[in-house]
């Protein structure tokens, strides 16, 4: 017969009296699990609420959740997520009974989520000292809850929640193949067992699967061979394409998928600088790394503003990702951010926030394009406010026209664009949170002398006979044929926006934010 893991002891456990432990040896094998979930959620928890109070979360609710060091991941995900599902109702039954003092007022994740299970979840047995401290306090709890339900003049509990909530968005599960470990067809066959899979037609090493699926604990998501990652994510990378032996710098990347996502791109070949400034972040970006497999990724835990682009270390840096801070607001239902009190107590938007996430982002903006060698920077953003993204792009055009850089598109075949604020703005792209599940914006810089530097140099050399005036002819005519110019007329406008398709209903829903 096999032995049970021994659990490592934890603040939780290892203040149990002898008594305790006995007692927690004579549960089942369900009630004991439901015990140590509600200490791991509880520290999961606190993180969550800690960080959405600082408006800095150390990660999702997901990624806090799936990370090794969480032993029973289905099992405290859905504790978590139901908890501050039923938070406001917790906190308001707790503070009707006058439970939450003293030293529980410091336990206090720890007594939300018993509170749940004893409200509204699973049974809770008399073992730990909080356990039977709220069971002492059961009859208050639950008389507190029903003179809630008549205040707010609803029947149940549900329609309690619902006052609250806003509707979940269905979006197929999306799968990002880690190239480094296995190739998407090998992926495809595996995954096909199981479920319905097929490739994504616009991001190469893309899988989509029915939603809802659970691939938590499938052994190509433990071993690192595919990431779930959703498709706007995925194609933040896939829009910067660095090349096999490129040096790349990934500004702000914790929790480090894009960047896993770009060594797999560059095949393990050429150096990846991640810099992520959160100490708790970076810890989260080398398990990513760690899972990935990849070996050209250097981890720079500093400030990305603080590096000079004229360092000898950096001055050869062709491709810059930034995704720096930004309000979060077009993955709300796929970060879980609807159950944050935050987002709850936010009638309006936040405009004071958003002006200084913008004032940072502008800044961050302007400091990667004035990196020397570098030829591509995508900047990117989880947001579908105008202020984190148009407006952020067009405050540094002129900036970046100085250093030679100029908008092109990527993705040409998609069809939702940047709003149409300033001329140019056809080469931006947006996702739409209600038709793609998640809102994406992704920018895409290039610097069309660089891009040719190595060929212009190809041919000067191969060709010494020629004059220097043959080989600038030479060297314009192949830029002829490489870039397709914007045309700036009020008749290719009115061509493009029609090629576009740009629906005014998106239009009108993006403005309303």
């Amino acid at each position: 017969m096999a032995r049970a893991k021994k659990m490592k002891p934890t603040r939780a456990t290892s203040t149990l009296g002898p008594a305790d432990k006995l007692e927690i040896k004579r549960l089942s094998n369900a009630e004991r699990s439901a015990y140590f979930s509600r200490r791991e959620a509880a520290k999961v928890l606190r993180s969550v609420l800690e960080g959405d109070a600082r408006r800095r979360a150390v990660g999702s609710i997901k990624s806090l959740v799936f990370r090794p060091a969480i032993r029973n991941k289905k099992g405290t995900f859905a504790l978590v997520c139901q908890t501050l599902k039923h938070l406001a109702i917790i906190k308001n039954v707790l503070e009707a009974s006058s439970i939450l003092k003293g030293k529980w007022k410091r336990q206090a994740e720890l007594i939300f989520i018993i509170t749940y299970d004893i409200l509204f979840g699973q049974a809770v047995s008399p073992v730990g000292d909080a356990e039977k401290f709220l069971m002492q306090w059961k009859d208050a709890l639950q008389l507190a809850l029903a003179r809630l339900l008549v205040k707010e003049k609803v029947k149940t509990v549900e329609d309690l929640v619902n006052l609250n909530q806003i509707p979940e968005v269905s979006k197929p599960r999306y799968v990002r193949v880690n190239t480094l470990k296995i190739d998407v067809d090998s992926a495809l066959l595996e995954l096909g067992r199981q479920n319905m899979v097929q490739k994504d037609d616009v991001v190469p090493d893309l899988l989509i699967l029915p939603p809802a699926t659970d691939l938590h604990n499938h052994p190509l998501v433990i071993n690192g061979s595919v990431f779930l990652q959703g498709k706007a994510s995925s194609m933040v990378a896939t829009a910067l394409d660095p090349k096999p032996g490129w040096e790349v710098l990934d500004a702000c990347a914790a929790p480090g998928n894009k960047t896993a996502h770009l060594a797999a791109l560059m095949r393990g070949k050429g150096r990846i600088i991640a810099c992520e400034l959160n100490k708790e972040r970076v810890k989260r970006l080398k398990e990513t790394i760690k899972l990935s497999g990849a070996s050209n990724i250097k981890v720079l835990n500093g400030d990305f503003l603080n590096i000079n682009p004229k360092d000898p270390s950096v001055s050869t840096i062709r491709a810059i990702l930034l995704d720096p801070s930004c309000s979060g607001s077009g993955t709300v239902s796929v970060r879980l951010d609807n159950l944050l009190p935050s987002y709850a107590a936010a009638d309006v938007k936040d405009t004071e926030r958003l002006n200084k996430l913008a004032a940072f982002q502008k800044k961050a903006l302007a400091h990667a394009l004035s990196f020397p060698a570098a030829e591509r920077v995508v900047y990117s953003t989880c947001s579908i406010h105008q202020i984190e993204n148009e407006d952020v792009i067009e405050s540094v055009l002129p900036l970046a026209a100085s250093y030679g850089f100029q908008l092109a598109t990527p993705f040409p075949q998609w069809q939702l664009r940047g709003l149409p604020v300033f001329q140019g703005s056809q080469h931006l792209l947006r996702t739409d949170p209600a038709e793609d599940g998640e809102g994406f914006f992704i920018a895409l810089f290039t610097k069309e002398d660089r891009i040719n530097h190595f060929e212009k140099q190809a041919i000067c050399n191969t060709s010494e006979a020629l004059s220097r005036e043959n080989c600038s002819d030479q060297l314009l005519n192949r830029k002829k044929r490489c870039v397709i110019p914007y045309v700036g007329t009020r008749l290719f406008q009115i061509w493009l926006h029609g090629k576009q398709d740009w629906p005014q209903k998106n239009q009108k829903h993006f403005q309303n934010k």
